[in-house]
């Protein structure tokens, strides 16, 4: 039987563990020559081993151009074409108004903004007709949870994003989609949960499901927008949030 995307090369940036982990084992299960990237040698060394299949770790931080640079030079060396992008890698820290400093906002939108924009901008010379951009957006770019107005704001703008570059590259065929997780289940948000007690139960509560979902979950719906199954979707905004936003 074909898996789904034998013989297409698949990058993923923020690939070492949560939804980019498990979005790439997911891709290279099905076939795709997986290249994953992320900002610490050791924990990438170790996405790598676990997702297996060949997969390629290219250390990098998605904030510094010089980085994907070196991505990209060694996908054009080694296959020549790149077919899906899903620009994961994206930072959450917390600042109410009025504490806001120049480094929040620095560190938020050089990350989620900066290093989607260039994620996707520096890949297109590899990408050919039937490519597929997925960008990572969140419901709380359409949502206003406390403290979070920096990140939100990033998550908002991945979402016009999707839209305008939708008009950008409708010429090439290449379609760009953003899914966004609701309340997922995370080492990140683990941790987030560890430190607050009774926050799973508040955040359980405002889910439709009754459950928070899985990194799995996610990558679900990330395959589904890559594959030609959603060949007709593009400026999509996919929520994986359990109902959250639907109801």
């Amino acid at each position: 039987m074909t898996k789904r995307f034998e013989g297409k090369t698949v990058v993923v940036t923020g690939g070492s563990d949560g939804i980019g982990l498990a979005t790439a084992k997911a891709f290279a299960a099905e076939g795709a020559q997986v290249y994953v990237t992320g900002r610490r040698q050791d924990r990438l060394d170790e996405a790598v081993a676990d997702i297996g299949f060949g997969a390629v770790g290219v250390q990098g931080d998605v904030g510094n151009p010089d980085d994907l640079d070196r991505l990209y030079a060694r996908i054009l060396q080694n296959h020549g074409r790149l077919d899906v992008v899903f620009a994961n890698a994206g930072i959450s820290e917390t600042a109410a108004l009025g504490d806001i400093a120049d480094t929040h906002l620095d560190r938020v939108m050089t990350t989620n903004i900066k290093g989607t924009v260039h994620t996707v901008q520096k890949a297109l010379p590899l990408m050919t007709s039937g490519g597929s951009v997925i960008l990572a957006g969140s419901v709380a770019g359409s949502m206003g949870f406390g403290a979070l107005s920096i990140y939100s704001a990033t998550k908002a703008a991945i979402r016009s994003f999707a839209r305008t570059w939708t008009t950008d590259l409708k010429a090439r065929g290449i379609r760009v989609n953003v899914v966004s997780p609701g309340m997922v289940k995370t080492p990140a948000m683990q941790t987030y949960l560890a430190a607050n007690a009774g926050a799973e139960d508040a955040m359980t509560q405002m889910i439709p499901f009754g459950r928070m979902g899985d990194s799995e979950d996610v990558a679900k719906a990330v395959l589904f927008l890559a594959s030609d199954a959603a060949s007709y979707l593009a400026g999509h905004e996919l929520f994986v949030d359990g109902g959250v936003m639907a109801v």
